[in-house]
């Protein structure tokens, strides 16, 4: 009768020989991809190899991933590596995979790239985002967070961890309380349009009109950016939003053809000052254009156009005045004030729908009709 196999992950007799420098051990193993290998260590004495040699068992887990294996003994930074190549296969924004990168490269792989994932505990964790969170931010850290927990949970699927460590880590906590959500009041919101139409400077980088589109429809400043002609209906005073312009390592400017997420996907009616804005820039622009391109041609930088932007509104007396506050969280509080509900405003912003019937059934549509009527009242 043949012999039993041995269980996945268990060692048969050891061996002991004699070397030039020591003592050798050695067994057989069967690795937890069934296949039968021997593994030896050596050691000044019979005791030391034989130590070395269980703590080698006992670390081994051969479960291939790409070019290489992840075990215990692996290091945090082929983790990582393997990783990343497996996000980079997903669909994900360029922007977020962006992020990802630099987040190892300039976070986790200076404190913990060396580190062999056994060697990991919730304590290191621990100590690893207090520092991000000295050092950079808690914004910072709950981004280190959540990539070192992805790189930890795909250890544990191939049983180098034996549970994703960064669950157990304490919360990221700020040294001060989150400031409260700022907005612009609807006179101050109409202040700065006209102001802004005064500004030789601003005017020829074209940022009156991009700003009254960001106010006309609280959309993201890369949305904007990436608006075609084709999505534009003057007849029926809507934009539908479907791309955002992003920048990608190697590539340069694109025009994404999705936006943040699949809730961005959108039609948004316009108010009738927004209208006549686009319908005056329609008879003086190609067709095949965007809608708001760079001043010499071609895509928007987002990332540039912001700073355009800061220069535009501390010219007008709002320093330190974003876009994303005078557009998306002023439109989202004088859309509350005029008592629209949460989902209505939700559809205006393409946040994510918060039920299933919302988001698979009802489809794209013109989101909230009532936000045209309301934004009416920021005209001159």
């Amino acid at each position: 009768m043949a012999r039993p196999a041995m269980d996945l992950g268990t060692g048969g007799k050891i061996f002991f020989s004699t070397t030039t420098k020591g003592v050798r051990a050695r067994c057989f193993y069967r690795d937890h991809d069934g296949v039968r290998r021997e593994v030896e260590r050596s050691g000044t004495s019979k005791a030391a190899a034989e130590q070395a040699l269980r703590r080698a068992l006992r670390d081994r887990v051969r479960v291939a991933i790409g070019d290489g294996d992840i075990t215990g003994d692996t290091a945090v930074k082929v983790l990582g590596e393997a990783w990343f190549v497996a996000m980079s296969k997903r669909d994900l924004s360029p922007n977020t995979i962006s992020a990802y990168r630099g987040t190892l490269d300039r976070h986790v792989y200076p404190a913990l790239g060396e580190v062999k994932v056994r060697q990991l505990t919730v304590g290191l964790v621990d100590r690893f985002l207090a520092a991000v969170t000295d050092k950079s931010g808690p914004g910072t850290a709950k981004m280190a967070r959540a990539v070192l927990s992805g790189m930890c949970a795909m250890a544990a699927r191939v049983d180098a961890l034996d549970r994703n460590l960064v669950r157990d880590a304490g919360p990221i906590s700020r040294s001060t309380p989150k400031p409260a959500p700022r907005s612009l009041s609807l006179s101050q919101l109409r202040q700065l349009r006209a102001l802004l139409t005064y500004d030789e400077r601003a005017r020829r980088r074209d940022i009156p009109d991009l700003v009254d589109a960001l106010m006309a429809t609280g959309a993201r400043i890369g949305e904007i950016c990436g608006l075609a002609w084709d999505a534009v209906n003057l007849d029926t005073g809507t934009i539908e939003i479907r791309s955002t312009v992003v920048r990608v390592p190697g590539q340069g400017l694109i025009n994404k053809p999705r936006p943040k997420s699949k809730a961005g996907f959108r039609l948004l009616l316009l108010p009738g000052w927004a209208v006549a804005m686009l319908r005056a820039r329609q008879t003086r622009q190609d067709p095949s254009d965007v809608v708001f391109p760079a001043p010499k041609g071609g895509l928007r930088d987002p990332s540039n156009t912001q700073a355009d932007i800061r220069d535009a509104v501390a010219d007008a007396g709002f320093p330190g005045l974003t876009s994303h506050l005078f557009g998306r969280k002023s439109v989202a509080t004088l859309l509350d004030e005029d008592g629209h509900s949460p989902r209505q405003i939700a559809d205006v912003l393409g946040h994510q729908n918060p039920s299933l019937t919302l988001s698979t059934y009802l489809g794209r549509k013109v989101s909230n009709p009532g936000a045209a009527e309301t934004l009416t009242a920021l005209a001159f």
